[in-house]
């Protein structure tokens, strides 16, 4: 009989499998329960492990006032949430609802481009696009005609995702 697999773990192996995308990130295991990504050494998304709640934390300077939107986050302890240290955690067999999955991502990568040394960010080009789909060290880069989200623009779009994902949210 096939073992089935959680959905707060499948998704916590997507996310994991999704921000080891990026150039140089490698998997960093600093205590039990915490299989983490990183860069260079640097931690950029402390994750649980299939087994313990779901737990993510990232370095968000940029989008933290939107993230502590959300029913599930918080400021990180230990005095990372001064920093723009956000936590979504949620109870164990308690997943995060699908919907909050590119949320997440956007967490991620934000992260990485906060932790990451420049040259590795710049290789990923503009803000705001994806990790690289086939080869980290090459860099997606936007048309010139294709308009630029300003610093703004995005904590908007930040801060309406996150009204959406509360909705959706269980309570």
């Amino acid at each position: 009989m096939a073992r089935r697999v959680k959905p707060e773990a499948a998704m916590m192996a997507e996310l994991r499998a999704f921000g080891l995308r990026f150039p140089e990130a490698h998997t960093k295991t600093p205590w039990p329960g915490h299989l983490d990504l990183a860069v260079k050494g640097k931690t950029f998304a402390f994750m649980s492990t299939d087994g313990e709640p779901f737990s993510l934390t990232c370095k968000l300077p940029d989008s933290s006032v939107a993230a502590l939107m959300f029913p599930f986050a918080s400021a990180a302890g230990y005095g990372l949430g001064k920093s723009g240290w956000v936590t979504a955690r949620f109870e164990l067999g308690v997943g995060p609802p699908m919907e909050v999955r590119d949320v997440f991502k956007e967490w991620i990568e934000e992260s990485y481009r906060a932790t990451a040394p420049k040259k590795l960010v710049a290789a990923l080009g503009v803000a705001g696009s994806t990790a690289p789909k086939s080869s980290p060290a090459k860099s997606e880069t936007k048309h010139a005609h294709e308009p630029q989200r300003s610093a703004a623009a995005s904590g908007k779009a930040a801060k309406k995702k996150a009204q959406r994902a509360r909705k959706a949210a269980p309570r």
